[in-house]
């Protein structure tokens, strides 16, 4: 039935077995992460700060027995025993006294860092880049200008996940294309760029049968542009996924003041300016503003001056 998941524990998403025991990922949605940890006897866990100040965790001791100490207090966790995390300032060290497994749950998701799904794609990514030198960390550089925006933006935690992940991820769809095209130093014909054109659609596929097929439109829709003339679809307008448009202005910002096969990099200041003359055409002007702050905080550019009043009207 739409809107309901089932699940059995002979099938989590993906599980991580660890010499310490295993990690399940049960279910994810956004930035929450449901868990379910197995931690041998006489193995240890930290818990200690998170870098974000939000980050909620919660443990729920399914079986087994871990002991908790602090300050010389010593207590023992068990059976249906829990605890949960939040702004938490110290370093804990739980010892495992019984086999244990517990559930967990949080806000901060952690999963992605170890998945092999996930680190199959970033391969794929890093070898894409590989072929072509002209592209090589291409994906870094745009996903660090991604973020930079989003957070002006002031996005939900969930959004900026996502775009962390489907930035890095966005050109995934490119393992497709022929060298001889990727790399090609003089124009592509209609029938090469076309090819070039189904890289979007491709990564989004490759994507979907994971467990973070929320970031299937994001990378489908990474060069989408508001008038329509964008591909692989030619959306319009709000159509087009915010995170998208976000990857969309980075990933151009990149293009261009990079060299490639065909054509010596532009300066940031070239760049931003055409970025910017295409603000409600191509790129939302939420998305550029947030651009256009980012590189005048960096001082990579000198702001574009909007024209006088009698300059207007001639």
């Amino acid at each position: 039935m739409k809107g309901i998941t089932l699940g059995s524990k002979e099938k989590p998403l993906e599980i991580i077995f660890q010499e310490q025991g295993s990690l399940s990922l049960l279910s994810r949605k956004g930035p929450l992460e449901f868990l379910k940890q197995e931690v041998a006897e006489g193995m240890g866990f930290f818990i200690y700060p998170a870098e974000d100040d939000e980050t909620f965790e919660f443990f729920y001791l399914l079986e087994g027995e871990i002991q908790y100490e602090e300050d010389h207090d010593v207590r023992v966790l068990r059976e249906h025993d829990y605890f949960s995390v939040y702004k938490f300032e110290g370093t804990v060290i739980f010892k495992v006294l019984k086999r244990a497994t517990f559930l967990w749950c949080t806000n901060n998701p952690i999963f992605y860092q170890i998945s092999k799904d996930i680190q199959e794609l970033l391969g794929i990514a890093k070898e894409i880049e590989n072929k072509d030198k002209y592209t090589f960390n291409h994906s870094r550089r745009v996903q660090d200008m991604s973020m930079k925006i989003a957070r002006k933006l002031d996005l939900r935690k969930g959004q900026l996940h996502n775009i962390f992940l489907a930035s890095g991820l966005h050109d995934i769809g490119k393992v497709n294309i022929p060298s001889e095209i990727l790399t090609k130093p003089g124009k592509l014909t209609k029938e090469e760029f076309d090819i070039i054109k189904k890289h979007p659609q491709d990564g989004a596929d490759m994507v979907e049968p994971t467990y973070y097929e929320d970031i299937y439109d994001i990378i489908l829709q990474h060069h989408e542009r508001l008038d329509g003339s964008g591909y692989p679809i030619g959306l319009k307008g709000n159509a087009i996924e915010i995170e998208a448009q976000i990857i969309g202005v980075a990933d151009t910002f990149d293009a261009m003041t990079n060299d490639r096969a065909y054509r010596k990099a532009f300066t940031a200041q070239y760049a931003y300016e055409e970025i910017m003359s295409l603000t409600d055409i191509h790129f939302d002007s939420i998305v550029t503003k947030a651009f256009e702050q980012v590189l005048l905080e960096e001082e990579l550019v000198i702001p574009v001056k909007p024209p006088k009043k009698d300059e207007e009207t001639t």
